[in-house]
């Protein structure tokens, strides 16, 4: 089950660096590739939310089994509760960050977009979507840590 569990997480963290660092720039600079007059900001911003509905399911998913299974662990294991406790810790922090991430401002957006393109250009819009960049960064650092910390350490 650690296997299973350490596979999902590092897939997680694979897919949020690709949408971040190869998605994101593509759909939002399509004029880089192919010349201007393809895609609209707006228009873009449109294909990439629809990517990121996706990928907050996901990531429920994933924060969810991963919780459970660091739940499962810290009461079947005791020896090592510091790790035990930062690791039940930062699952914790993840579920919360990604409940907000995909239930609050995944659903602002969508909400905004719906009012039409002049909306996506407000400061309110601008402050959400900073927000929603911020927080899967917090998820994103806070699941690299929890991926590392489910290594043992040996003392020499």
């Amino acid at each position: 089950m650690k296997a299973v569990n350490l596979f999902l997480l590092a897939a997680m963290i694979g897919i949020e660096l690709i949408l971040g660092i190869v998605v994101a720039p593509v759909i939002f600079y399509p004029q880089n590739f192919i010349g201007d007059g393809i895609l609209s900001h707006y228009q873009s911003g449109i294909l990439m939310t629809q990517i990121f509905i996706k990928m907050g399911y996901l990531l429920l998913i994933v924060s969810t089994i991963n919780i459970l299974f660091e739940i499962f662990s810290y009461f079947r294991e005791k020896f090592n509760f510091k790790i035990k406790f930062s690791k039940l810790m930062l699952s914790l922090i993840i579920l919360i960050l990604s409940l907000v991430f995909v239930f609050y401002f995944t659903e602002q957006i969508i909400s905004m977009q719906k009012l039409g393109e002049q909306a996506t250009t407000s400061t309110e819009f601008t402050s959400i979507h900073s927000a929603s960049e911020i927080t899967l960064k917090i998820i994103l650092v806070s699941q690299i840590f929890l991926y590392f910390l489910s290594f043992k350490i040996e003392k020499k």
